[in-house]
C-alpha cells in the first residue's frame, strides 16, 4: 500500500472513531442533565398519567443502554429522531435553520480571512512601522470585545440612531416570499437584514487570521531564500506574493477551527439579532430540554469541524509529501 493510501485510511479511521466518541459523550451528557421535556409540562401542571405515557412513547423510562443502542441505531438508519417539543422530524425542523446560519458564516468567516491575510501581509512587511499599527490596533481592539456586544453597539449605531438597518430578524414580517425556499434569499429585503450580523461576525474575528498572518509574514522574510530574492533584485511586490504564499499555511490550518469557533460565537449573535439560525435554535432547544434537537445542533458543528480538519490533513499530504510519511 502506498504512503499516501495509507495516510488517506488512517486519517479516515481516525475521523470516524472521533464522530463516535462525539456522538456517545453528546447522548451520555445530555442523559445525565436532570430532568427533561416533561419536566416543563410537569412544573405548568399536566397529569402525571400523561407524562409517563409520554416518557414510555420516547423511550425516556428505557435503561440509558437501551436509549443508547437506539439512539445510534437511528442515526445509522438515518433517522435524527422527532423533536418532542415541536412534534416533527428533527431534520424538518432544523435543516433550514441550518442553511440559515450557513450563508451567514461562511461568507463572513471567508471574507474574514481573506481581509485578514491582507492585513497581516501589509502588518508583517511593514513591522515596526505606523501602518502596522493603523492596520492592527482597530482589529484588535474589535476582537477584544465579544460578540454579543460588538452586535449590540451596531444596533445602536446603525439601527436605532442612524436608522440605515432593520434591528433583528431575517425578513422583515409577512413579506419577501418570492414563491420558491431560495427566493427570499435574494431579495432587498433580505440583504439590509444581513448586513448588521454580517458586520458582527467579521469584526470579532478578523484580529485572527490578521495576527496569525502578520507572525507568519515576519518569520518567512526572515528566511534565507527571502533575502536571497531581494539581493537578485526581485520586485518588492513579487517578493511579498511570494512570501505571502508561504506564510498563508498557517491561517489555512486554523481556518476550521475559527468557524468552529464563529459558530460558537453565533448563538450569541444569532440571539442579539433573532437571526434563524442553529445558534437560535440552539437556545430555544436548551431552555426547551429538546434532547435530539440540542444533541443533533452540537453534533453538527462537532463534525464540521471534525471533518474540516479531515480534509485540511489530506490536503496537507498532498501538499507535503513528508507529512504522510512521517504519520
Amino acid at each position: 500500500m502506498s504512503s499516501m493510501k495509507r495516510y488517506v485510511l488512517v486519517r479516515s479511521l481516525q475521523t470516524v472513531f472521533t464522530l463516535w466518541l462525539v456522538l456517545t459523550a453528546l447522548f451520555v451528557m445530555f442523559r445525565s442533565m436532570p430532568g427533561d421535556f416533561t419536566a416543563q409540562m410537569a412544573v405548568a401542571g399536566a397529569n402525571q398519567e400523561a407524562l409517563e405515557a409520554l416518557r414510555a412513547k420516547w423511550g425516556l423510562d428505557q435503561p440509558l443502554y437501551v436509549q443508547y443502542w437506539r439512539y445510534i441505531s437511528n442515526l445509522a438508519q438515518g433517522n435524527l429522531g422527532e423533536s418532542p417539543v415541536y412534534r416533527v422530524p428533527v431534520w424538518e425542523f432544523v435543516k433550514m435553520r441550518i442553511f440559515n446560519t450557513f450563508i451567514l458564516v461562511a461568507p463572513a468567516m471567508t471574507f474574514t480571512y481573506i481581509l485578514g491575510a491582507l492585513i497581516g501581509t501589509i502588518a508583517g512587511s511593514k513591522r515596526g512601522t505606523r501602518l502596522e499599527k493603523l492596520g492592527l490596533i482597530p482589529v484588535i481592539g474589535a476582537g477584544s470585545f465579544p460578540a454579543f456586544f460588538i452586535s449590540i453597539v451596531l444596533i445602536v449605531v446603525f439601527a436605532s440612531w442612524l436608522n440605515l438597518f432593520p434591528t433583528s430578524g431575517m425578513l422583515s414580517a409577512g413579506g419577501s416570499d418570492a414563491g420558491t425556499w431560495w427566493g427570499p434569499y435574494v431579495t432587498p429585503d433580505f440583504g439590509i437584514h444581513y448586513v448588521l450580523p454580517f458586520v458582527a461576525v467579521v469584526c470579532r474575528y478578523l484580529f485572527i487570521p490578521s495576527l496569525i498572518m502578520r507572525t507568519s509574514v515576519v518569520e518567512v522574510m526572515g528566511q534565507d531564500y527571502t533575502e536571497y530574492h531581494r539581493l537578485t533584485g526581485l520586485p518588492t511586490t513579487k517578493r511579498l506574493r511570494h512570501v505571502a504564499k508561504h506564510a498563508s499555511l498557517p491561517v489555512i490550518t486554523i481556518y476550521p477551527v475559527s468557524l468552529a469557533r464563529a459558530l460558537g460565537g453565533l448563538v450569541l449573535v444569532e440571539t442579539v439579532f433573532n437571526w434563524p439560525g442553529i445558534g437560535f435554535t440552539l437556545v430555544e432547544a436548551v431552555l426547551g430540554r429538546d434532547y435530539p434537537v440540542v444533541q443533533f445542533v452540537f453534533f453538527v458543528v462537532a463534525a464540521f469541524v471534525i471533518i474540516s480538519n479531515f480534509l485540511i490533513d489530506l490536503l496537507y499530504g498532498v501538499i507535503d509529501p513528508r507529512i504522510r510519511v512521517e504519520d
